[in-house]
């Protein structure tokens, strides 16, 4: 996906833009989760999707597995710190919505951030 994989913007769109992906890390953000608690937090996604989702995010680094020898045998999913790092962008993405979504005009919205500061 990326269209230059030197660009640092372009690297981390192929992790990040991927469907269900940042809500996946929004919800991982609360703390280890089973993968049934994240199927019924995220409605509306298929147990392959989630599964496929999840994989991919192991690959990248962003998301650990956590097996339990038990009977029946427990999965929990976690943030890496790779993966925690990706959580400012979900709270910009939270103050963007909340003062450009919401349909109030009230919300005075923050200095835009240059991107060199980024």
């Amino acid at each position: 996906m990326a269209v230059d994989p030197t660009c640092p913007v372009c690297r981390t769109a192929d992790i990040v833009c991927g469907k269900w992906t940042l809500l996946l890390v929004r919800d991982l953000a609360e703390g280890r989760s089973r993968f049934c608690e994240l199927e019924r937090s995220l409605t509306g996604i298929s147990p392959r999707t989630l599964s496929l989702r999840l994989r991919a995010l192991e690959e990248e680094g962003v998301v650990e597995r956590h097996t339990f020898s038990e009977v029946p045998p427990r999965v929990e999913y976690a943030l890496t710190q790779k993966g925690r790092a990706l959580l400012p962008i979900i709270e910009g993405m939270r103050a963007y919505g909340e003062c450009w979504l919401t349909g109030e005009d009230a919300v005075e919205p923050p200095e835009p951030v240059p991107l060199a500061a980024v």
